[in-house]
């Protein structure tokens, strides 16, 4: 066979070929070369160099034309960008094919014929010179032909190929990032083509994508051909696998939401073609827990890999895809993350609305900002020039054609789309506040409408009607020291957690389960377990219909709840979190769908049938189980052994011994395996016998909100003697200096979780004064107490220094 001179296959090729093969194929030829002996799939082919595009113009004499025909470009206007783009597109293509470098083509493609077989489809994919760096990515900018099957269709689609590096959006987004348009060359990937449009397809990142979290991998997934993803044509599933525990060999899934897939992208005799997916598969997940493990497992290595190669830490941007003919996944490309990992580590940033409005629209919340214009929805690309600098872009999906617009709008809101979308993307670049994914947010919104987009309210973004003003807190805390007095965080919203994580922490001093269960599982734990006691029928099919991707509503619980949990856990991992067993009052309990059949009527729930009384009780001992069964997945499964468990309301010692005996019989044994087994202490109770306690309990943490109630004797709730509620009352503040001497003298931890801190600096000024062990606050807190405690430390310090 005669020498190549403008084919090289992967195996010849790795990231030092960028400048002759383009960043896609570099990429493609470094994991084919180097990672498929450690069982990273990577599909054959061979890349077609930059130097073929230019000899394809040397060859034609079209040098000239191609810039004559960008000459004087007005980039922002729309119009004259596309007359020109055209002219230029044309110009190229009609250039041809010089007849050795066709030759050079075809015998590669036989080549790969003979590795694959008579039946071989390609992929045909642009790979740009100056594509996929660590500064700038330029992924979707050009052009890429799937299920090419024939040389004549081959040949056709490179030239297609070569065409497409003067898209509108391709010249549009090499202005802005400051490339010579004649600098930027292309070379073509040809590659073996997975049957994705017979199994699923999707992108995964080696970071949460909204936070800059790096400690997990997240994998979006739906079925069919991938493009539906990128362009937000649909909802995807979405995937969470946490990397410490992983690599440890918990091969478990953190976390997973499932998309509707309402379509799915397959081949059609006219190229690719979107088709309803059957509403069985839609309601179910396109992949299963081997695969979501296989695919972290693919993450890992290549980013290991590439972080290698770059001598520090680079989060990475994957595709993927699932052959439905031999269920193989398969890696199809990677390139570094350029949004999230690009962020400025130790500077928080808190977007904050100052009054509320009627909700018009919600949906996934892209990034933590806020936004506040006036709609401007627009249909498809061609009205893009209607947009105005500073308005609300809402449409129905969005593709590279609209990044000039997206990069002026105040906030960005689509009806269909996952986070890792196009218009998701995009909105991460630039910083712009997006909801995606509302469904019906072109019907639901009208021009020049005046909206606040708000994505500051953890995963659900939300469309306020109306202009609501709101304020910008920016903190520096990369050199905030730490006090001595632990300063830990309140939390029960899993979806906040991988944000809350950024604060400086000691770890949660409280997870509520409640939160999990109320929002995130919906139904009372028994109407799972016995959906046969639920009499009325649409109820008892909604509680069924939860845990239809589940073998059993029990294990739709205890699945539900341990994702739950364990998000939170990885968020502070390996720091403590301290989870409190479920703490519902019968009222509250009986809120849940099903739960009204299994819960009694109570005069006074605030003082009845909840905490420790509930665990061992007959009527819930059942439902105290799974909670025990997810913990244990949790921490035994699942990896995370940073988790303790705490008791609510304990009244009596007797009642803290059965409930460890409990906890021990279902597998959560105190002491084994380092399990710490906490006890609220709200109750006056729980202080005057802190010493029996302390034989039961490894730490106690205050309620600061109950203790002041029954010490007080009042109701916070009831306006009527809700003056009198004041955890300042010397009485209280008693209360709280006998429980930590008590756990001092037993060399038990001690803890405080409530408002008080966060409401009055002289309530922390007692509590670090006492010698508390730590203090537990809401994240919006946690700064201006960490740095009230400081100051306090330090006078104690001084004073220590001055008396010596």
């Amino acid at each position: 066979m005669p020498p190549r001179r403008y084919i090289r296959f992967f195996s010849e090729i790795g990231m030092e070929d960028v400048p002759t093969v383009g960043g896609k194929n570099a990429s493609l030829g470094e994991m084919y070369r180097n990672l498929s002996s450690q069982g990273v799939r990577v599909p054959n082919g061979f890349a077609i160099t930059a130097d073929a595009y230019r000899y394809i113009l040397d060859q034609s004499g079209s040098w000239p034309l191609l810039r004559q025909a960008l000459e004087g470009l007005r980039a922002d206007d729309m119009e004259d960008l596309a007359r020109r783009g055209k002219r230029a597109r044309e110009i190229v293509y009609a250039a041809g094919m010089p007849a050795d470098l066709e030759t050079e083509i075809l015998n590669a493609h036989r080549e790969l014929r003979e590795q694959y077989g008579a039946t071989l489809s390609v992929a045909v994919r642009s790979s740009a010179t100056a594509e996929d760096l660590p500064t700038a990515s330029f992924a979707g900018q050009q052009e890429t032909y799937l299920n090419v099957q024939n040389e004549s269709e081959l040949l056709d689609a490179c030239k297609r190929c070569f065409a497409s590096l003067f898209t509108d959006r391709a010249i549009h987004y090499r202005i802005d990032q400051g490339f010579d348009q004649f600098k930027v060359a292309l070379s073509i990937g040809v590659m073996k083509m997975v049957r994705a449009d017979l199994g699923a397809s999707g992108i995964m990142f080696t970071l949460d994508t909204e936070t800059g979290f790096r400690d997990v991998v997240l994998i979006s997934a739906a079925y069919g051909l991938g493009e539906n993803i990128v362009q937000g044509a649909l909802e995807p599933d979405e995937f969470m696998v946490f990397k410490p525990t992983f690599e440890r060999g918990h091969r478990t899934v953190l976390r997973r939401s499932l998309g509707s897939k309402k379509i799915k992208m397959v081949y059609s005799d006219k190229g690719t073609r979107n088709v309803p997916t059957p509403e069985a598969e839609s309601k179910r997940f396109c992949l299963n827990d081997a695969d979501i493990c296989t695919l972290a497992d693919y993450a890992l290595k290549i980013e290991r890999h590439y972080s290698r190669k770059a001598g520090h830490s680079l989060p990475m941007d994957i595709e993927w895809v699932k052959d439905g003919s031999d269920q193989e996944l398969y890696i199809v490309q990677a390139r570094p993350e350029t949004a999230a990992s690009n962020r400025r580590s130790g500077l928080l940033e808190e977007f904050r609305l100052q009054g509320t409005a009627r909700v018009l629209t919600t949906g996934r919340a892209v990034g933590s900002r806020v936004g506040v214009g006036n709609v401007r929805v627009i249909s498809d690309a061609s009205r893009i020039a209607e947009f105005r600098p500073g308005e609300v872009l809402v449409t129905d999906t969005t593709t590279p054609d609209w990044e000039p617009v997206m990069k002026i709008a105040a906030a960005i809101v689509t009806n269909r789309g996952g986070r890792t979308c196009h218009a998701a993307i995009v909105a991460r670049e630039f910083g712009i506040p997006a909801v995606i994914g509302c469904e019906n947010a072109t019907e639901t919104l009208s021009n020049g409408q005046a909206v606040t987009v708000s994505c500051a309210e953890g995963d659900v973004g939300k469309v306020y009607e109306g202009r609501l003003p709101f304020e910008v807190r920016r903190t520096d805390v990369t050199n905030l020291p730490r006090p001595k007095t632990k300063i830990m965080v309140i939390l029960g919203n899993p979806d906040l957690a991988l944000q809350s994580s950024f604060l400086p922490n000691d770890g949660v001093g409280l997870a509520r389960m409640e939160f999990v269960i109320a929002e995130h599982i919906k139904a009372h734990p028994m109407a799972l377990l016995y959906p046969q006691r639920v009499a009325d029928e649409t109820e008892r099919r909604a509680v069924l219909e939860l845990a239809s991707n589940d073998p059993s509503p029990a294990e739709f619980f205890v699945r539900k709840l341990s994702e739950g949990i364990a998000t939170i856990a990885a968020a502070f991992y390996p720091k403590p979190v301290i989870v409190r067993m479920s703490d519902f009052k019968t009222n509250e309990y009986a809120g849940l769908l099903g739960g009204h059949w299994f819960e009694p009527v109570e005069d006074n729930p605030m003082l009845g049938f909840r905490g420790a009384s509930r665990y061992a009780h007959p009527a819930y001992a059942e439902g105290f189980a799974l909670e025990c069964a997810a913990m244990k997945r949790v921490r035994e499964t699942m990896g995370f052994s940073n988790v303790k468990l705490m008791i609510p309301f304990c009244r009596r010692v007797e009642e803290g011994v059965k409930v460890i005996e409990r906890m021990r019989s279902l597998g959560l044994e105190r002491g084994k395996d380092g399990l710490d087994i906490y006890v609220m202490c709200e109750i006056p109770n729980n202080v005057m016998l802190i010493d029996e306690f302390s034989r039961v309990f490894d730490g106690f943490s205050i309620g600061s909100n109950d203790l002041t109630q029954l010490t007080l004797g009042v109701d916070r709730d009831s306006s009527i003697v809700a003056f009198d509620f004041d955890e300042r009352d010397a009485g209280v503040k008693q209360m709280i200096r006998l429980a930590v001497e008590g756990c001092r003298r037993n060399d038990r931890h001690s803890g405080l979780c409530g408002q008080a801190p966060s409401d009055f600096p002289e309530f922390a000024d007692f509590l670090v004064r006492l010698g508390i062990d730590s203090i537990s606050l809401n994240p919006d807190s946690v700064v201006s107490v960490t740095r009230r405690v400081l100051e306090i430390e330090q006078q104690l310090a001084s004073r220590q220094i001055q008396a010596a």
